[in-house]
């Protein structure tokens, strides 16, 4: 039933070249079950979750459906899951996201925090930066622009509303803060790692621009924290 929600999943998200397209949902799956093991979690909800987190995506399909968590139902129902689970597995959906993170909704399972977390770490490190080139580049944003700063502490509607200006000021409006969101002990570990990753990253790139007001606007940031 699992291989037929993978099936499923795969159909609607490989086209996509957002940053949140199948090969993320991948990264995603391997680090959650990664993340079960060591959380002693039940790793079919966390295999499920991990799934469909994406499938009704508010930036892919809009808030409505982000909402009703269409595409996650119909999934699974086609799938015939098992209803407790189907429940379980929607109760976390409904909770995942940075979004929702910012009004203080966070999942209240061990599955759904590993999703959660495991979602999260790949926004961050090596792959966190792909990702944020890509989606900046799909929208004819630049990776960088040293004229064009972030905008501190956003509130969860300018957030959702505001296409950051650049590759950079995403990573520092959004990527460098979702290490203090972690809600497991192994998100902790692995978000520490890779936090350390972008911010090693930033401080070439500063260093190979010139661009001395960025660094100090990053030392700043750091000692903010």
């Amino acid at each position: 039933m699992i291989d037929e929600v993978e099936k499923a999943v795969l159909a609607l998200l490989e086209k996509d070249d957002s940053g949140h397209g199948i090969d993320h949902i991948k990264r995603v799956l391997e680090l959650s079950l990664k993340f079960a093991e060591r959380e002693q979690a039940n790793k079919e909800v966390v295999r499920l979750i991990a799934l469909l987190h994406d499938v009704d995506d508010y930036k892919l399909f809009g808030f409505e459906q982000a909402k009703n968590l269409t595409n996650a139902k119909k999934i699974m129902q086609d799938a015939n899951i098992n209803p407790e689970i189907q429940k379980e597995v929607l109760s976390s959906l409904q909770c995942i996201g940075y979004s929702k993170a910012l009004r203080g909704i966070r999942p209240k399972t061990i599955e759904g925090k590993i999703v959660s977390d495991a979602d999260m770490c790949d926004a961050i490190g090596a792959n966190g930066i792909i990702r944020v080139y890509t989606y900046s580049m799909k929208h004819h944003k630049p990776f960088f622009d040293r004229y064009s700063f972030p905008i501190a502490n956003l509130s969860v509607d300018e957030y959702t509303k505001r296409d950051a200006d650049s590759s950079v000021c995403h990573m520092f409006e959004k990527l460098l803060k979702l290490q203090k969101m972690m809600l497991t002990n192994a998100g902790k570990e692995e978000a520490k790692a890779r936090h350390q990753i972008m911010v090693d990253f930033l401080y070439h790139l500063f260093a190979e621009e010139n661009a001395d007001e960025w660094k100090e606007y990053l030392d700043n940031y750091l000692l903010g924290e």
